[in-house]
């Protein structure tokens, strides 16, 4: 009796033990499958945004004239400082934009000579920033910087670094929170470059009916630097105001080109940052 007893109680030992292990293998592969899921959805897509030569050129410009012509490290310091603008919603959608925002950058960045020597190394940067995602590691998320050295009453100014003759500081409250978006890390974007390319809207946007006579426009009151040296004249020899186009002919209305490479400039420095 006590034999069988004894039995009984070593299978039910044996039982249970085999439950219990085939227990643990049943859930350990669940758990596996949701952790390699997780970790594929955690990879997020990238933003895409378009650059081209003149975005490339613009870039240089700024991290040029605000750096003070010094070296690659005053250069990443602005070109990322322009790059997290870019990125963060709330400025101009293009690097062209960003740069010749009003009372953003310095004087003259659309404008004045970039001396030659300086042009090999202003190249690397930008090559760094827009092909290979580089950013200068200690700008962090500033969007601000203003000459290093000066001093400021205002207590949102919160200080990462200085580099190229500036000091680079992101706006925060009290509690430490950042006042502007922030800008996307580098790894979450994408520069495409689109050769040849403008990013102005259309000059021709739009077909009307020819059953009426089509006034030509008037010049564009609002020179931009690419235009302000340009003077057009109408041919002395045909002082023509109305265009009689032939009956069912599609007419294209040439609109004025929008002022986007004009010089819209800060006059000086605002007491907040540059």
């Amino acid at each position: 009796m006590r034999a069988e007893i004894s039995f009984g109680k070593s299978l039910i030992g044996i039982l249970f033990v085999g439950l219990a292990a085939a227990s643990c293998t049943t859930t350990s592969k669940p758990a596996a499958t949701a952790a390699n899921t997780k970790t594929k959805q955690g990879q997020p897509a990238k933003v895409t945004f378009n650059y081209t030569a003149k975005d490339r050129d613009c870039l240089q410009r700024a991290m040029y004239f605000e750096s003070q012509h010094s070296d690659e490290d005053g250069y990443m310091a602005v070109g990322t400082v322009v790059m997290n603008r870019l990125t963060s919603g709330a400025y101009p959608p293009s690097i062209c934009g960003v740069v010749a925002q009003k009372r953003q950058f310095a004087p003259g960045v659309m404008t004045r000579e970039v001396k030659p020597q300086a042009e090999t190394e202003l190249a690397s940067a930008a090559d760094a920033i827009l092909i290979k995602g580089a950013r200068h590691p200690a700008v962090k998320d500033a969007m601000f910087f203003h000459t290093d050295g000066l001093k400021f009453p205002y207590n949102n100014m919160h200080y990462v670094t200085v580099a190229g003759g500036n000091a680079f500081y992101e706006k925060r409250d009290s509690n430490g929170m950042l006042q502007t978006p922030p800008p996307l890390p580098s790894y979450e974007v994408a520069m495409n470059y689109v050769p040849g390319e403008s990013m102005l809207p259309p000059q021709f946007e739009a077909l009307i009916p020819s059953a009426v006579p089509v006034p030509l426009p008037a010049p564009d009151p609002m020179a931009t630097a690419s235009t302000a040296q340009m003077r057009i004249t109408a041919p002395e020899t045909s002082p023509v105001t109305l265009v009689e186009p032939e009956p069912g002919m599609p007419i294209a209305i040439p609109t004025p080109r929008p002022a986007y490479d004009s010089v819209m400039l800060r006059e000086s420095l605002p007491a907040n940052g540059g």
